[in-house]
């Protein structure tokens, strides 16, 4: 499957281009970067505009073979050298200056307006790793043209807006157009039957070494947390990405008779209310469910909907601080865990789980949870032959 490049690749190549025919006067039809992830992008640049005071062009999104809604849209660059009143202090320029560079959205590009996103509110919805992209690229064609002057960089996106209906950034609190998004740079296809096919082969693995019980974690969250605080090597885990349900029935088909669920509580949530495929597309119902079980939990009714109006499950879990009913909560949510893990299991496979927050912390875990850290600590431990086993 051919993979793809993000918004934050196509907004870096343009910015590329645009401050080269900037500083250089001449057009340019193409770009190589090199992404986060090491693959090289050969962009293509469109609709050129060469001024004498800025220079813009835009490059046209490829999600590759993961189609999203930005797919084919184009991403533009606006490059012009930053003025004096970019620099006041009531300019909300100012919050944007980094390495000598400016980087703001224009047209169809989202306004964060709530706190717990990338950006703080008030700044344009481009995340923090497309902003160094761009820094990058900007400040790579300066140095080629001995260039100190600051460079002014707006991201805009005709289209943006009439996009953004198509995501969750309105809910999420990101007004008035697109996200600039990306960590890698690239856009890797999502094939179901080929990862599901993935974690069929390591749980038969892990089976045929002779284990009948395994750990499995939604993400690297959950596998960095393993090996953070329980010592546990991360490579004896799986990794079932968004299909717990599906992972649960390939265990019990494959013979194994107990599961330990560890993961982050943004996707370990939505298994509270039955949903054992955790994809943000099949369902987004996290401040709803930690809702439902802290009104359980005796929290009043602004609390409540404070929790509904977050737009993070950490920013949820703050508000659960704040009013002495976090425990209570999450004791409740990982009952409904438990309950709806085992009714997929079925009788013959027993699941614990054990979910958390960001910066490893604990939030709630199953009873029997203890008794995995023993057994995977016993794993562990270099297994040893006395002389009569030799």
């Amino acid at each position: 499957m051919r993979f793809g490049y993000t918004t934050g690749s196509c907004s870096a190549a343009a910015a590329g281009a645009a401050t080269y025919m900037l500083l250089s006067g001449r057009k340019k039809e193409e770009i190589k970067i090199i992404t986060p992830k090491g693959i090289e992008y050969t962009a293509k640049i469109e609709d050129t505009t060469i001024e004498r005071d800025y220079v813009s062009c835009a490059v046209r999104k490829d999600g590759g073979d993961d189609i999203d809604a930005t797919h084919g849209m184009l991403i533009y660059a606006k490059v012009s050298f930053a003025e004096d009143e970019d620099f006041l202090p009531q300019n909300p320029s100012k919050n944007n200056i980094q390495d000598g560079v400016i980087v703001d959205g224009g047209i169809g590009i989202g306004r964060v307006t709530r706190e717990g996103l990338d950006q703080p509110i008030g700044n344009a919805a481009i995340n923090h790793v497309p902003r160094k992209m761009i820094i990058d690229e900007v400040n790579e064609v300066k140095e080629l043209f001995d260039e100190i002057r600051p460079i002014k960089v707006i991201i805009y996106a005709p289209e943006g807006e009439k996009i953004a209906e198509k995501t969750f950034n309105e809910r999420l609190g990101i007004v008035g157009g697109i996200s600039i998004l990306g960590t890698s740079g690239i856009v890797e296809p999502m094939s179901i039957e080929a990862i599901l096919a993935t974690i069929r082969i390591e749980l038969k693995q892990r089976f045929l070494a002779g284990y009948d019980y395994v750990v499995i974690s939604p993400g690297n969250y959950g596998q960095d947390y393993i090996k953070k605080v329980y010592k546990y090597d991360i490579d004896k885990s799986v990794k079932c990405s968004n299909y717990i349900g599906k992972t649960i029935d390939m265990a019990k088909e494959i013979g194994f008779k107990k599961i330990f669920l560890i993961g982050h509580i943004g996707k370990l949530i939505k298994i509270s209310g039955g949903i054992m495929n955790t994809h943000s597309r099949e369902a987004d119902c996290r401040m709803e469910l930690i809702c439902t079980s802290a009104i359980k939990a005796g929290i009043r009714i602004d609390g409540a909907l404070k929790i509904l109006d977050c737009v993070s499950t950490e920013a949820a879990i703050d508000v659960l601080k704040d009013y002495n009913i976090l425990n209570e909560t999450f004791k409740i949510v990982m009952d409904r865990i438990i309950f709806y893990l085992n009714k997929r299991a079925g009788d013959g496979l027993s699941i614990d789980c054990l979910t958390f927050a960001n910066n490893a912390y604990e939030l709630a875990k199953s009873e029997g949870a203890d008794k995995w850290f023993t057994l995977l600590e016993q794993e562990a431990e270099p297994q040893t032959l006395s002389q009569s086993e030799e």
